[in-house]
């Protein structure tokens, strides 16, 4: 009596568990706000690989394309949860559907039917809105690589890198009369440094020059320029060495140069265990 009562549940439990890879998908899996897909297994499995694929800066209020990822595993079909802190995830195709998981969050993405893999890769696309607010969001993401046999016991799963998105202000348009040649921020060289960088600019005009810089939650950390300039090509060194005023963790940095109507920000990467920085005056080329 005993067997058969194990046989029935095991027969049972089978049933259940059969049409999990064929339901639509779940929300609230992802590290922003749960435990990952634990209905096909209890922990993440390094053979599968999942990442975010879009432009790591967003003008505010505008839409862009994004694209999921994934590799490894049974590498059958696949499923995700996608979600953000800040900005709106759009569905851009019968692939994927937004649902809400908390009132208090922007609605989250996840697949509608599991979705095959071609060349060993599964991807998903979709849209992502941007605030109207100059913020440092993140996108997180879970998927589930799939054997298609609708029991999961021997899928796997995993969590993607955190994917940082920087909300930057509106370009500058016609009618500010502001053109590139005039005003321009260039990138970084070398990027990524150790120890030191040089960040060159242009102002067209006199102005107040504002050149600051942001680490990847938004917070300001350091103040490189923060006064009137006459026009020319200025160029200021972003140090690890000579006079500490501030110590910095290595990672990825925003510098952010505004003067009038124009503002730029670009990204910069220490590469440093510990990086420390000068804050000098900008100097004329």
């Amino acid at each position: 009596m005993k067997i058969n009562l194990l046989l029935i549940t095991t027969f049972i439990s089978v049933i259940i568990f059969a049409g999990i890879n064929f339901e639509t998908g779940l929300v609230g899996l992802t590290r922003l706000n749960g435990n990952g897909c634990e209905c096909h297994g209890i922990e993440p499995s390094v053979s599968v690989h999942i990442w975010i694929d879009g432009p790591d800066t967003v003008i505010v209020s505008d839409t862009v394309a994004f694209k999921i990822l994934m590799t490894g595993g049974p590498a059958v079909e696949g499923g995700y949860n996608v979600a953000a802190i800040y900005g709106a995830l759009v569905a851009v195709d019968s692939l994927s559907q937004t649902m809400v998981y908390l009132d208090t969050l922007p609605l989250q993405l996840t697949h509608t039917m599991p979705n095959p893999f071609i060349n060993d890769t599964v991807v998903w696309d979709f849209n992502y809105s941007a605030p109207d607010s100059i913020v440092v969001d993140t996108i997180y993401s879970v998927a589930n690589s799939v054997n298609g046999d609708g029991i999961p016991f021997d899928d796997q799963w995993n969590f993607g890198a955190n994917f940082p998105v920087v909300i930057i202000d509106n370009p500058v348009t016609v009618e500010d009369e502001i053109s590139p040649v005039q005003f321009h921020l260039s990138q970084n060289y070398p990027n990524p440094f150790n120890p030191s960088t040089s960040i060159q600019y242009t102002v067209g005009t006199r102005q107040f020059v504002s050149l600051k810089v942001y680490d990847i939650l938004g917070n300001e950390v350091a103040t490189l320029v923060n006064e009137e300039l006459a026009a020319g090509s200025y160029e200021v060194e972003f140090k690890s060495t000579g006079l500490i005023h501030q110590t910095l963790p290595s990672g990825i940095y925003f510098y952010r140069l505004q003067t009038g109507n124009f503002v730029e920000t670009k990204k910069n990467v220490d590469d440093q265990m510990m990086a420390s920085f000068d804050l000098p005056d900008g100097s004329l080329v």
